[in-house]
């Protein structure tokens, strides 16, 4: 239970995905803009990274390992977290299909997201069983979900604010950003 809570809490605020280690930024700064689709984002990365970091568990451990594969591991994970974002976005695009258009780009992205694969590979590295992969993979899509409806909160609040010219767009963006990742910079040592 203790390792569980560790690997949760860890997550979510100590190496936050985004905020601490820098992967997943692209849609962070990309699909922040209004709070509808960074939350629809953020459960997106979060049944991709769940969904994944299991079959890719399963694939490493009853494939890879069992026929001397390891050095495929990269490609075998791209492959399997290629194939889910493709089943996401025909899902959305037929149920969802507002949600599919405020996404844009952003959507077929969480393929090459950095986040996914990292999160898939840091569970192997880390040896986790399957139960603490779906931990750590929650736990890591939760963090990222949070970043990202803080940002998009911070966002709309922005852009009614009156700011000089030069800091409109994407400097008070970064900024905000730094100040996050520094905010949770404070998290540090607590477990």
């Amino acid at each position: 239970m203790g390792q569980t809570f560790a690997i949760i809490f860890g997550s979510i605020f100590i190496s936050n995905i985004v905020l601490a280690q820098f992967l997943g930024i692209c849609p962070f700064l990309g699909v922040s803009k209004d709070i509808k689709s960074a939350v629809g984002m953020g459960f997106s990365v979060m049944f991709v990274m769940i969904l994944s970091s299991s079959i890719t568990w399963l694939v490493n451990e009853f494939l890879l390992v069992r026929f001397d594969l390891e050095y495929l591991r990269t490609i075998a994970f791209i492959l399997t977290i290629a194939a889910l974002v493709q089943l996401l976005e025909m899902f959305l695009k037929k149920n969802i299909p507002s949600l599919y258009k405020s996404m844009g780009v952003y959507l077929p992205l969480i393929t090459t997201n950095c986040a996914i694969l990292g999160i898939a590979l840091v569970n192997i590295q880390d040896g986790y069983g399957l139960f603490h992969t779906i931990v750590n993979a929650f736990a890591n899509s939760a963090g990222f979900l949070l970043a990202m409806v803080l940002m998009a909160g911070i966002r709309v609040r922005l852009e009614e604010a009156e700011l000089p010219e030069s800091m409109k767009g994407l400097p008070i963006v970064f900024f905000v950003a730094s100040s996050m990742a520094l905010a949770f910079v404070g998290f540090t040592g607590m477990i």
